[in-house]
């Protein structure tokens, strides 16, 4: 009999991605003939535009498939910086920008180069799942604070300021949110960056993958840019795979100062070497080719939103706010708590929700606890006007069925 193997004490404080395991659960359902819904994947359903696709044929063709250098090639590394300047008002070198694949490898790459036992994160709830659980890999200690729907889902800067101790490293901020869509303003930065400014030990590490999906004139803004006096002490993360339809490609990049960017490098010249090359390419092509495709995405995912808050509004004890961003919405179910499903089972948490939704109706959600606020839940309004349509029958006809 073989001997059982020892796993790490690393991967014992890390839970499984919930986002990935409902995905997994609906696409498995569907292979076995349930007409399932599935609401849980934050994947655009759009196809990567033309002009990309056609950057990396060209790149094959002409034989562009070799090793890179590990954080990103040149051109890439320019296109970044050309676009932090021209979106953000932010000044890089090349020297200061890393690709990674995707824009979680950046998040690992920069928790690996600079957290130590003992050291804390301060994570706003509700939060993108990865984000405790790689810091937890890392062997830090992550502080979450809870960010209730009567701030909009947004940490205020009374709540960091009571977060901060001695042993914060990092701050992450995530705007527009995955799960929330809710959006920081300039002035909400601008009242955080000032608390940061009393801690000059903290870090901030903000999440912008969603930049380019705000609505209703929303105006975006990250926070080296609303607080010049953080850049030295910024990680500004994006990538391609949101706005630009191209999660498969898995690139994703950062910008930050010379020392960090090299520590990322050291971590990825031992552990993934480079994305890969043809998507680099393609990558470079959708940062300095045309952009006339992103006002007919955002103006789809915003009547999306539209449609989607309004009718989960009218669904017995939901209640849904409507966020400024990404492609998500974010419900209460508090109201269902307490109540008896079809099956005859109390619905006692979320994630009873979550489940018995699946099991009575075919949809599959995300359950709030995931995120690190019970009570709620996320649905990715990124596929078709037809499928969001029957969901949403489905799911006001399971609200109405608890007694």
């Amino acid at each position: 009999m073989a001997a059982d193997i020892q796993l790490s004490d690393a991967i014992s404080r890390v839970k499984p991605s919930a986002t990935i395991a409902v995905t997994t659960k609906a696409n498995e359902m569907k292979r076995a003939g349930e007409d399932v819904i599935g609401l849980g994947a934050g994947e655009p359903d759009f196809d990567t535009p033309e002009n990309i696709k056609e950057a990396a044929i060209r790149a094959i063709r002409e034989g562009k498939t070799k090793y890179t250098p590990s954080d990103g090639i040149p051109e890439l590394k320019e296109a970044i910086c050309g676009k932090f300047a021209r979106e953000n008002g932010l000044t890089y070198k090349p020297s200061q920008v890393n690709v990674s694949p995707g824009g979680k490898a950046v998040l690992f790459n920069a928790f690996m180069a600079t957290l130590n036992p003992g050291d804390e994160v301060v994570i706003p709830a509700p939060f993108w799942v990865s984000y405790p659980e790689m810091v937890l890999l890392a062997g830090a200690k992550p502080v979450t604070v809870i960010c209730g729907p009567d701030a909009n889902y947004k940490l205020t800067a009374e709540q960091l300021e009571a977060a901060i101790t001695a042993r914060t490293k990092w701050l992450i901020l995530n705007s527009p949110s995955n799960p929330t869509g809710a959006a920081y303003t300039r002035a909400e930065l601008k009242a955080l960056a000032d608390v940061l400014l009393r801690h000059p030990h903290v870090w901030v590490l903000t999440d912008d993958m969603y930049e380019h999906l705000v609505y209703d004139g929303f105006e975006y803004s990250t926070i080296a840019q609303v607080e010049p006096a953080l850049y030295d002490r910024t990680l500004t993360m994006n990538g391609v795979s949101k706005a630009y339809a191209m999660t498969g490609w898995r690139i994703g990049y950062a910008a930050g100062p010379e020392k960090l960017i090299g520590a990322m490098r050291k971590v990825m010249d031992q552990s993934t070497s480079n994305p890969c090359s043809i998507s680099q390419w393609a990558s470079v092509e959708a940062l300095n080719g045309t952009q006339d495709f992103l006002p007919g995405f955002r103006a789809a995912y915003q009547a999306r939103r539209n449609f989607m808050v309004k009718g989960l509004n009218q669904a017995a004890g939901l209640h849904c706010p409507k966020p400024e961003g990404a492609f998500y919405v974010y419900p209460s179910c508090a109201g269902t708590l307490g109540k008896t499903a079809p099956s005859g089972t109390l619905i006692d948490t979320d994630k009873t929700f979550a489940s018995e939704l699946l099991v009575s109706e075919k949809v599959a959600i995300v359950f709030g606890e995931a995120f690190g606020l019970p009570g709620t839940f996320r649905i990715s309004y990124a596929t078709s006007d037809a499928a969001l349509k029957e969901a949403l029958v489905r799911i006001q006809r399971f609200c109405a069925s608890l007694s």
